[in-house]
């Protein structure tokens, strides 16, 4: 099986040096990733595209990864043939692919070529169309609003007939623009924040202020693994996790009620530059959105990054609502984000909402700022792709390899339950409805949480444990 990738078109427009090397990027970070996948698979360089070649059976696989990589626009699929420049060669070729596709359609034939070649693609445009029309079976040619365009790529004596044409992610190549720290909590702007990095090219570690325990902070690490895997996989980042219990307290001890929030924001800004110094970076990605909630006018925000030296990026800065749920939509996080709790360490009451320089500087001056050190000290650093085996080992909740007499209550999404069917007797409840669905059920019965890593296992049912329901384990099969 064979693809031809395209690049994106920002790629193309950059001088030589860095256009060569944004294409050498790309080149290793999809060697990188295909080499996750079972069989076998080579990939070729070239000025103006890349050409994955792969086994029949890892198409699929393939195709979904392309889809998902930062710096690919559009990527073909397609059936090569050694044709040469032997015109009834390429027009059974397009005959055999092409024919049933026209059938009752007007259609155009394109072809592009590159290398030596005795004909050119007016030529083979012209013989190919005049074949299938001659079949007798198509509305006819229409050059300007074909219904079906009849697509080939002739390069060096190969016939590429483009069986499908794909949308990639666009973007830069990752690790080709630098790397930034984002600020995550799990819910949908901060994961479609750092997706928005991600696509653009910048290699993103993620930073959490843990405020809500230990379910918290394995919902969050599960959406940082999330978006790593399905965007980010090419290189490995970093998950830090900042107990700021202690800085909440402090707060609470130190600030005005209507500052509690803008101080809050400052704090972790404080926090996360001194973690992003010890890492190298540059900037913060932060999800906030101009006025969505009393912290994030204008005013306030220009106080909140006051906090700060680095670069702060806020990628949703113009979004609204809408948009951004959107967005998690398309890239699945939605769900993850639904289900995500609100720990709302601090509540202002009254808050500000057109804050004072000078008062943040006074509200600060009363904060122990020790505080925030130690917990910068205790600050925890785990590569996001240990995160599996790191939940697992810590087994917040009981982790079970036997049913035994329990019930045993599959939550993954449709899609992985289909995927991957479970095999044993089980009743289905996706994560993003057991929080409200769980509490109908027998509950003078035990029942155990499935799903393939462990990992949202232990998360929903260490949620419900908090909820009070004490016959929640995890069931995780021995391998």
């Amino acid at each position: 099986m064979k693809f031809i990738v395209k690049f994106f078109p920002e790629i193309m427009v950059k001088g030589a040096p860095v256009k060569k090397r944004m294409i050498m990027m790309l080149t290793d970070n999809l060697k990188r990733l295909l080499g996750r996948i079972e069989g076998e698979s080579r990939v070729r360089r070239f000025h103006d595209k890349i050409e994955v070649y792969c086994d029949s059976e890892m198409h699929l696989a393939v195709r979904s990864l392309l889809q998902r990589t930062p710096g690919v626009q559009q990527f073909w699929e397609v059936e090569a043939f050694e044709t040469g420049d032997d015109l009834d060669l390429i027009a059974d070729k397009a005959v055999e692919f092409f024919a049933d596709k026209i059938r009752g359609k007007r259609f155009v034939v394109r072809v592009k070529r590159a290398g030596n070649h005795a004909v050119n693609s007016n030529e083979i445009e012209r013989y190919v169309g005049s074949r299938l029309f001659q079949l007798g079976e198509s509305a006819g040619v229409d050059l300007k609003n074909a219904d079906v365009t009849v697509k080939l790529d002739l390069h060096d004596k190969i016939l590429n007939v483009v069986t499908g044409r794909f949308d990639g992610l666009g973007g830069f190549p990752m690790g080709g623009q630098g790397e930034v720290l984002s600020l995550m909590s799990g819910g949908f702007d901060s994961t479609v924040a750092s997706y928005l990095t991600m696509k653009r090219g910048l290699k993103t570690h993620f930073i959490f202020f843990n405020l809500g325990g230990a379910a918290h902070e394995i919902g969050v690490k599960q959406v940082a693994l999330y978006l790593w895997n399905k965007f980010g996989a090419s290189h490995r980042v970093k998950f830090v996790s900042v107990p700021f219990d202690g800085v909440v307290d402090e707060i609470f001890r130190a600030s005005h009620e209507s500052y509690m929030g803008v101080m809050l924001k400052r704090l972790m800004i404080k926090a996360a530059e001194q973690v992003a110094h010890n890492m190298g970076i540059d900037a913060l990605v932060t999800g906030e959105s101009v006025a969505q909630v009393s912290s994030q006018t204008l005013r306030n925000l220009a106080i909140i990054d006051e906090a700060s030296n680095k670069l702060v990026l806020r990628p949703l800065a113009v979004m609204d609502k809408p948009e951004i749920m959107a967005i998690a939509d398309k890239i699945g996080t939605r769900e993850f984000a639904e289900s995500m709790p609100e720990y709302c360490g601090v509540i202002s009451r009254n808050p500000v909402t057109s804050g004072s320089f000078e008062r943040a500087k006074r509200e600060e001056s009363h904060f122990d700022l020790a505080v925030l050190d130690k917990a910068v000290e205790d600050a925890q650093y785990l590569n996001v792709d240990q995160i599996i085996e790191d939940v697992n080992q810590t087994q917040a909740v009981e982790v079970l390899n036997e049913v035994g007499d329990a019930v045993l209550i599959d939550i993954r999404r449709d899609e992985e339950r289909k995927a991957r069917p479970l095999g044993l007797e089980h009743i289905t409840m996706p994560f993003n409805v057991l929080g409200r669905e769980f509490k109908s059920l027998d509950q003078d019965k035990q029942y155990l949480l499935y799903c393939d890593k462990g990992v949202m296992s232990q998360l929903h049912a260490q949620y419900l444990r908090d909820e009070g329901f004490d016959n929640v384990r995890v069931y995780r099969p021995q391998s």
